[in-house]
Order: structure tokens, then C-alpha cells, then sequence
């Protein structure tokens, strides 16, 4: 396989103070008076340069949107298992669908959770001669056929934090100082919107407490919708951990490797990791990726702020590129190594 790409590099971080809990932004301040937009740019700049991590209310989604969705969703995880595997990730070139607990790998350690992969219902793009293998990644989606009301509230939900997604970036774009809509072209067309439905079911038979072990996503935003369980938590710079209490009608927004890496790290990108709960207790998660199209190609961020820039932090293990399709390609192909095998073991 040949890659027309090149690796994006950055020269390192600083160390931040220690954050005691993540700061709480309003996104309705925008539809406010100067004053209040002003207050919510001064806010995103501070958490986005500093922890990287915050909560986000004044989003405009309902709580009746929020139930249809978790409603549906732990009626999934409660369908029995034949029904779940029959729409298996192993049955997708595309890395849609269902995967078991255990299945999935973090930083090449096994993560104890189960999942629905979701993203934009689109027809499946079988890479031709001379395209980059990336393009499976754009393909259907897997139903369960018991549950047609999952469909409805996910792709409904992936419409509304697009947008919502939308908005936040091009405040944040606006609180820096650079142009809003920068990116926009970026995102034209088909952006690679994502999303997960996650159970955490309890703590691993052999005691091992990584619900999904530390990493940093490689993208632009995630929005997280998380139950009232807990166990995340964000990773602070001296190595140790901040627990992100959940919020009620919040969603929990980090930013990811590649606004770290367009703005030479003045935007932040976080580790951070899920500790399973306790026992047999059950977590729920509902993460919402919003990225560009698979073949845009990222350039750096014109700021004023630039000369301000630490350099964004390199990892020699985990290279970034600047078309964002390889990242995701990366990030899946090693995520789900069963389904690469089976689907793509020429490519990989």
C-alpha cells in the first residue's frame, strides 16, 4: 500500500496548573449581548488552553431527546447477546456495528466495555485503484432489526450534535482569535460524524480496572453524554488524575490531537481514560466524534495568537497526519484488530 500523506510534527508541551474541576461553559451566551459573548470566549479560550477538557450546557438539547436516546440504548445492551452479534463490527468492512467486551484495545491493552459504532448512514465507498484505503470507513450502518426506534434517536443525534459541534467550533475559532467558519470547507460535503453507544459492565473478571485506558482523541471535537455513574477522568500534567464528575444536562467536550497539532498546541488535546465501576455496576456512555470528511486535508490555524504557541506535544508512536482519513484509518484499524483481519489484512 502506498500513502500520499506526511506526518504532521510538533515540538513539545507545557505543564499547566493543576485543575481542581472542569470549568462549566454556557454555548447560550452566544445569542447573548457583547458582554455575555465576550464572558464565553474568554471562557472557552482559558479551558481549551488549559485543561483542554469542560462542560458544556446551554446546548439546546432536550431532555426528551436525551431519553429517547439512552432509552433506546439500554435497550440494546439488554437484547440477548444472539441479537447483539447479529450485527457484529466483524461483519463490517466499515467498522459499523456491535463489539464485544474485550474486543476493543487501547494503547494495545484490552478495554472492558461493549459498544454500538454508529455514524452517518451513507452507502458503502469500496476504495478503488489509486484511492487511500481509508474511504471503507464510509459505509451503512448496522440495525437491529427488534429496535427501530435506535436508529431513529442515533441518527437523529448525530444531525443535532453536528450541529451544536458546528457552533462550538466556530466560537472557539472566534474566542482565539481566528476567522469562524476556517475550517468550514473542511466539513463541506460529508463530515465524518461518529458516534458510540458504550456499556461498561462492571469491573473485569481478573480485577484489571481499565474500562478504556488513557488516550487522546485524534479528531477535532467530542461531545460526551455520560449517565450518573461516573468514572471518567482527565489526566493532569504531573501524570495524576482528575475525576469529571457527571452533570445533569451536560455534555462533557475535549478537544483532539488535530486542533492540537493546526494550532502548534495552543489548543489542547487531554489524555484521559475510564475507570470500569465497581462490582457489577453499570456504566453508559454516549460519545459523539465530529471530524471533517475523511479526505480533508488539514492546514494550520491562522490566529493571531500563534506567536503564543508551546508546539504541540509528539508522540513517535501515534504520528498525526495532516488528511485526516489516515488518523481515522490508524485509529481503527488498531482499535479493532479482529475486524481488520478479517476485512483488510492486505491493508493494515
Amino acid at each position: 500500500m502506498t500513502q500520499q500523506h506526511t506526518p504532521i510534527s510538533g515540538t513539545g508541551s507545557t505543564a499547566e496548573a493543576h485543575p481542581e474541576a472542569l470549568p462549566v461553559i454556557d454555548l447560550s451566551l452566544a445569542d447573548g449581548t457583547r458582554e455575555d459573548r465576550r464572558r464565553l470566549h474568554d471562557e472557552l479560550r482559558a479551558a481549551a488552553t488549559g485543561v483542554g477538557f469542560f462542560q458544556l450546557v446551554g446546548h439546546g438539547v432536550t431532555p426528551e431527546e436525551t431519553a429517547a436516546l439512552t432509552g433506546a440504548m439500554r435497550a440494546f445492551f439488554a437484547l440477548p447477546e444472539a441479537d447483539r452479534l447479529a450485527v457484529s463490527n466483524l461483519n463490517s468492512p466499515h467498522y459499523r456495528g456491535y463489539t464485544r467486551t474485550g474486543d476493543e484495545r487501547t494503547g494495545g491493552s484490552q478495554d472492558w466495555r461493549d459498544q454500538l459504532d454508529i455514524g452517518a448512514e451513507l452507502p458503502p465507498h469500496a476504495p478503488g485503484t489509486g484511492e487511500p484505503p481509508y474511504w471503507w470507513l464510509e459505509g451503512p450502518n448496522q440495525w437491529p432489526a427488534a429496535l427501530p426506534e435506535l436508529r431513529t434517536a442515533a441518527l437523529g443525534w448525530i444531525d443535532h450534535l453536528g450541529t451544536v459541534a458546528r457552533r462550538l467550533l466556530h466560537e472557539l475559532l472566534a474566542a482565539i482569535g481566528a476567522r469562524p467558519d476556517f475550517y468550514d470547507d473542511a466539513f463541506a460535503g460529508h463530515p465524518h460524524l461518529r458516534l458510540k453507544l458504550v456499556r461498561y459492565p462492571g469491573t473485569a473478571p481478573d480485577g484489571a480496572g481499565q474500562g478504556v485506558g488513557a488516550h487522546k482523541d485524534y479528531g477535532f471535537i467530542t461531545l460526551l453524554l455520560q449517565d450518573s455513574v461516573g468514572g471518567l477522568q482527565v489526566e493532569r500534567p504531573d501524570g495524576t488524575f482528575l475525576d469529571v464528575p457527571p452533570l445533569d444536562g451536560a455534555f462533557v467536550v475535549n478537544l483532539g490531537e488535530l486542533l492540537e497539532v493546526a494550532t502548534d498546541g495552543y489548543l489542547k488535546a487531554t489524555s484521559h481514560r475510564v475507570v470500569s465501576p465497581p462490582g457489577a455496576r453499570e456504566r453508559y456512555s454516549v460519545p459523539f466524534f465530529y471530524n471533517p470528511r475523511l479526505d480533508a486535508h488539514i492546514e494550520p490555524l491562522d490566529f493571531p495568537l500563534a506567536h503564543h504557541a508551546p508546539g504541540a506535544t509528539e508522540d513517535p508512536a501515534n504520528p498525526l497526519f495532516a488528511d485526516f482519513g489516515f488518523n481515522e484509518w490508524k485509529g481503527y484499524t488498531r482499535a479493532h484488530p479482529e475486524v481488520t483481519r478479517r476485512h483488510h489484512a492486505a491493508l493494515a
